[in-house]
């Protein structure tokens, strides 16, 4: 996959929904290969806590990969938090991260899952 590849997945999924804040692509090293981010938005993280952000997301997709065999592989994972949802989506290595306001309706959420899991399976 390309740069092209992993911008054209965030702006897909950026387009599902208003309340989507941001969509990452990250690598397995914790690396951001493309993103984007909703128009006129403060980040809730700073530079060096997104870093950690994403190499958690990393460490953990590997941890992850120890249960595949007997579970099957994650599609993907929905967290609430008290100031934001996430929700992360595999593609092979790689994950797309998405951050979306708190005060959605899990109806949207839901929305939103059904919307990005073609968008994703695609590339997987």
């Amino acid at each position: 996959m390309t740069n092209n590849d992993f911008k054209k997945i965030c702006g897909n999924i950026t387009a599902i929904s208003p309340f989507i804040r941001f969509v990452g692509v990250v690598d397995e090293m914790g690396q951001l290969l493309a993103y984007r981010r909703r128009q006129g938005l403060e980040p809730l993280l700073d530079v060096k806590d997104t870093q950690y952000q994403f190499s958690h997301i990393a460490i953990k997709t590997d941890l992850e990969g120890f249960f595949d065999k007997n579970l099957g592989e994650v599609e993907f994972v929905w967290e609430e938090r008290q100031k934001v949802q996430t929700i992360s989506f595999a593609i092979k290595k790689l994950r797309v991260w998405i951050s979306i306001d708190k005060k959605v309706l899990r109806t949207e959420m839901l929305r939103i899952i059904d919307s990005c899991l073609p968008i994703v399976k695609i590339h997987s």
